[in-house]
Parts: structure tokens; sequence; C-alpha cells
């Protein structure tokens, strides 16, 4: 996984708020108030209406109208009140647009509230509001919670500051990556809070080594979220990818916005916003040049993977994929090593579609007999350092994906990430990690300023969930939804010439159907 990477790189706590500690009668507090359900799952009913309509109040639980910050949100011509204790217990009271006024409110006249529908003073609350039935223990249970309210933010959100995370090596011989991708993150939070910040906050990053397997990238997740308190993850590099950090992030709850290197046959989760296509992405694209661009008539084609690897479930959904476009057979070759293995399954074969790393991509084509010379696709990020050493018969008949292309730089693109350069003394090394971390990042901060100032990983994800042709000015336009969280689907394809010792794009942005 070391050697992957590697070839991916060719191309302060003061004043946060930690996850909030809430007793048992809060939390069940909190259950009814989100959820609109009693103590031990018991069942909270809600009065609707002049004829006092018995629903569930699951149905219409307080954070439906009122917001999980309490603080109210208009909805069909009501305005909801801000209900956070301070503002409900004030000592001058309140008063209203209808000219109803009241005195403070505590705990008798909170209940009196929620159950007949009644202020302070005695006034009749708006008619939408419900009057809730419910027992004495869940009542205290939500008045316990209410006076706790303000306070629940998930972990990271402080006043003045937001606090973000990632993974990147430190140490070893990957530790140069790390530093490149720091520098974009660090250049580009320094441009955000240089500005003002986010709605008045100010972003933090913090940095965690994932090590060099399982192990240590869930015992640094783990740090992050547990002792860091970050609010969310941007741009991980992490060595060890196992197909399961999707899972880890989804456990911890924590979303995560641009994974520099997208496993192979790693388990989607909606909390995971890839800016960037994935190996499954890429190679669907170097199918869909190789049916409907080389003029192949039913051909067959070998689909070779690490037989050791994790990357067998994407071999198998490539060679669905080609026998959907028309080839006549796919086969399978799990490699290791063997010379006559490989030979014998890839004769007959027009095209050979490779998954690994690059010194394998260079052995496979070595060890490939004169008489066989099948067209090579694979993706840039795998095997980009051996193509240019490969045998000259195959110069023409490389091809690559790659996600971007200088062509999709715009001048205020470029423009930006020359200034993150500039102020982080960076060169041009390891420009497509600078790229992917780059576009993470202004991802990300788009999704805190539509998340608002009441911001939350729920509503931070569903900001992104709802970008549709966002510009990043370095890449096509990335477009989310339900369900859809790689933001770019498709590749560029480009040929080898080995003889000239360069890459030469073949034109336009290959999109592939995110729902195969």
């Amino acid at each position: 996984m070391w050697r992957a990477l590697l070839l991916v790189a060719l191309l302060g706590q003061a004043g946060l708020a930690p996850g909030l500690e809430l007793t048992p009668e809060e939390a069940a507090g909190r259950r009814i108030y989100l959820e609109g359900v009693g103590s031990a799952n018991g069942e909270i009913s809600a009065r609707v209406g002049a004829a006092d309509t018995l629903v569930p109040a699951r149905v219409m639980p307080c954070a439906n109208c009122h917001g999980a910050d309490g603080r109210g949100r208009p909805e069909g011509g009501v305005r909801p009140p801000d209900i956070t204790w301070s503002r409900l217990t004030r000592p001058y009271g309140q008063s209203r647009a209808n000219g109803r006024s009241h005195g403070p409110y505590d705990e008798g006249a909170l209940a009196r509230a929620v159950g007949e529908g009644r202020d302070p003073a005695g006034n009749r609350l708006d008619p939408a509001m419900p009057r809730f039935v419910m027992s004495l223990r869940d009542m205290a249970s939500l008045t316990a919670y209410l006076k706790r309210l303000e306070d629940d933010r998930d972990p990271g959100v402080a006043e003045t500051e937001l606090r973000l995370g990632t993974l990147l090596p430190t140490r070893g011989p990957l530790a140069d990556l790390g530093r490149t991708v720091e520098a974009v993150l660090r250049g580009a939070f320094e441009r955000v809070n240089a500005a003002g910040g986010i709605h008045g906050r100010q972003l933090t990053l913090v940095v965690r080594d994932p090590g060099t397997d399982r192990r240590s990238t869930g015992q640094a997740l783990q740090r992050l979220v547990e002792e860091d308190g970050v609010f969310a993850l941007v741009a991980p590099l992490v060595p060890a990818r196992d197909g399961a950090l999707a899972a880890r992030v989804a456990e911890a709850g924590v979303p995560l916005v641009g994974p520099l290197l997208p496993a192979a046959g790693e388990t989607a989760s909606p909390l995971v916003f890839n800016t960037l296509p994935g190996l499954r992405e890429q190679l669907f694209a170097l199918a869909g040049y190789a049916s409907s661009d080389l003029g192949l008539e039913r051909p067959e084609a070998l689909v070779a993977y690490p037989r050791d690897a994790d990357q067998r479930p994407l071999a198998e959904a490539l060679a669905l994929h080609l026998m959907d476009q028309g080839w006549a057979q796919v086969r399978l070759l799990g490699y290791d090593g063997g010379a006559d293995t490989l030979n014998h399954a890839a004769k007959g074969a027009e095209g050979l579609f490779f998954l690994g790393q690059s010194e394998d991509f260079a052995r496979l084509a070595d060890q490939l007999r004169a008489d066989l010379s099948p067209y090579l696709f694979a993706v840039s990020a795998q095997v980009a350092g051996a193509a240019l050493r490969l045998p000259p018969r195959f110069s023409g008949r490389t091809f690559l994906a790659y996600p971007f292309m200088p062509g999709d730089w715009t001048a205020e693109g470029q423009a930006a990430l020359l200034a993150i350069r500039r102020s982080q003394g960076l060169g041009n090394q390891h420009a497509a990690l600078q790229v992917g971390a780059y576009c993470a990042a202004i991802l990300l901060e788009e999704g805190l300023k539509r998340a608002g100032r009441e911001a939350s990983r729920k509503k931070l994800v569903s900001a992104l969930e709802g970008l549709h042709g966002f510009q990043t000015g370095l890449t096509p336009a990335l477009n989310f939804g339900p369900g859809q969280r790689t933001g770019l689907a498709g590749a560029h394809i480009v040929t080898v010439d080995l003889a000239g010792g360069g890459f030469r794009p073949l034109g336009r942005f290959i999109k592939v159907d995110r729902r195969r």
C-alpha cells in the first residue's frame, strides 16, 4: 500500500466546546425533544388544532419546528419562537409582535405551555403549537434538557473557532507528501481566516499521523474524534487503506470531505464526500473509451488485479461493465508473478485492464510475449510511475485515466492555488495531491458557509449533498445529491507516447453512470 500511495505522489483547545455530556435525565429529554419518544420508548401524544386531534409526538417532535438548536425556523408562515432556556427565562419577559406579552418562564410555566398551550401570563400560544400529553417524568426530562440545549453543539464548534482534523503521514517515506497536503490545507484555511472566517469562526486544523497499518490508523482517527474533538475531517492521506475507513468514519459520526486515495471496494458512507473520482469511476471511463473509440468488434478483455489485495470486487464489477458494453468475453486474472499464467490468460485479449501497483504494471507488460500486444488500460494514480518504462510496442496502445487535466483549470483557480503555494513555500511537487487537497478544502468551506452559524454535522452533510455544479476552478464541476457522494464521475483519457517520453490527452472528459 505504501508503494501505491507513492505513485499518487507522482501526479490549541481553548474555547472549544466538546461533545456535551448529559445526565441520564437530560439524555432522555434530548430524545423527547428530537424524536418525540418518551422514557423507555414510552408513547407521547400531541393534541393538534382546535379539535385536539391526538397524534403521536414522534410525528411532530419539538425540534421539527424549533430546530435542533431551539432557535426556531420559519415554516409555512409560522415563526416558532426561540425556546433556549436563557431566552425563556429573561427576567423582563417577552413581548410578541402580535401584542402578547408575558413574564419569564420557570419549570412550572414551561410545563403549562407544553401541556396546555398557555404562556406565563395565561395567554394562548399560537394555534400551530401542539399541546403534548406526557408523564411528569418525561416533562422533567424535557425541562432538564432545554436548560442544556444551548450547549448541545457538535464537537469542534465554539463561539469563535471551528476545529477540523485530518490524517497525514508526518514521519517516514511519505512525510513529504503529508507536508505538502498539510501546507495546502493550512494555506486554504489561512485565506478563509484572513477574510473573517466562516460565520465569525476561525478554522483550526488538527493533524494526526495515521501510521502504517490498520490499527494505527484506527487509533489516530479515534484520537481526532475523542481527544481533539474535531467537527469534520478533510483530505486524509491514509497509507493503510483497508476498505474500512468509510465504516470507521460512519461509526464515529464525523463527516469526511475529500479522501485523497479512494480505496478499491471501499464501502460507501453517507458521511464521506469524494471530490475526485475513485478507481471505479476512472476504470469505467477507460472501459467507455475502449468500447466506443477504438473500433473493436466484440473484443475479448483480461482484467488483472493483485491476488492478495482487496480489489477483486472492483475487478468483477469492471468485467460485468465491459460485458454490458458488448465485449464478447472478459477473463479475470489474480496475478502472482507467473509469466506463463499471464500469457495463457492474455491470449486472444485485445484489451488488458490493470488494477494494482506501478511495479506490477511494468512487470506484467514485460512478461507478455512479443506476439501479445493488447491495449493496456490503467488508472494514472496507480501506474503513472511505470508508464514510460513499458516495452516500445505499447507506445500508443497504453491508455491512462486522469481525474483532471490542466485544461480544466480556470485563471481564478490557478491563481488561488498559486497564492497558496507562495504563502506556504510550495513548488509544483505532488501536483495531483495539491489539487485534491485544495478542492477538498474549498468544498468543505462552501458546505460550512451553507450550514450556517448554527452549524451541525447534520447540517453540513445536508449542505454538501445539495451542491450541484460546484466550480473548483481546477476540475470539472462537482455534483452531489441524495445518495451521490462522488462529485466527479468519470475521467480524462491520455495515451502514452513511449518514443517521445510523454502523455497525449485524447480530448473530452468521459462521464460514467453513477448508478452502475
